[in-house]
């Protein structure tokens, strides 16, 4: 096991337990509550939307930080499009679960066209999220990278490996909730978690966490980042 001493912070009084949350917004503000030691720095909130924004949105409100977008999405299988094998995050990258892609026995070419109509997506989202805006310069800036929550964490791992291409500083992870297996093999990667409700268990779903859970669909999403440019 990876040693991650030091990365993950999390809440003792919430561990394993669920509906801790009353909606994403009230998630973000005890996010921002873990995070004060950012405010009056220069790092950047970084949602992954669409869950994400709600979340970083009220951090980034909270600590008076920049809000952007970090556009991921999961290569799904053709017969099951809840089901990811991969992802592709927004400047191309692609993170491949070979363990996975081997037990479904997936052939080459169609993971090239799971890549291919993933990338077409991303490509999608970006234009209608992001529009002709880019990223600001993140070399030697700090990023905090925020989503609703942690299943498997698959597609918020390849979102960190391409931001960690565009920095030389800190980047951090805040998510509401997590399991404990994926905390802890994201922590390895990147340089701090933040994950108030750590639960473990054969069973997990994100929305478990919230008493409210609804869909965040992307005209929420652009109404949200108006706020912020």
């Amino acid at each position: 096991m990876p040693d991650t001493a030091g990365r993950i912070f999390d809440l003792p009084e919430l561990r394993n337990r669920g509906r801790v949350f009353r909606d994403r917004a009230q998630a973000g503000a005890v996010l921002a509550g873990m995070l004060e030691i950012l405010r009056g720095t220069d790092a950047l909130i970084l949602a992954v939307p669409a869950g994400g924004v709600p979340v970083a949105a009220e951090v980034a409100t909270r600590l008076g930080l920049p809000l952007d977008l970090a556009v991921v999405s999961k290569i799904t299988l053709p017969w099951d499009t809840e089901t990811g094998y991969g992802a592709v995050a927004f400047d191309g990258t692609v993170r491949l679960n070979q363990p996975l892609i081997a037990v479904l026995g997936l052939r080459p070419e169609a993971v090239h066209d799971g890549i291919a109509r993933t990338r077409d997506k991303v490509k999608r989202r970006v234009r209608q999220l992001r529009g002709d805006r880019q990223l600001p310069e993140l070399k030697q800036r700090s990023v905090v990278l925020v989503d609703d929550g942690l299943a498997s964490g698959f597609t918020l791992l390849t979102a960190a490996q391409a931001i960690r291409r565009l920095t030389t500083e800190k980047i951090i992870v805040a998510v509401p909730t997590g399991h404990g297996s994926a905390v802890t093999r994201i922590s390895a990667e990147v340089d701090a978690l933040y994950c108030p409700n750590i639960r473990e268990g054969i069973s997990f779903a994100v929305a478990d966490a919230y008493e409210q859970w609804t869909d965040v669909d992307e005209a929420t999403v652009v109404e949200i980042m108006r706020r912020f440019q």
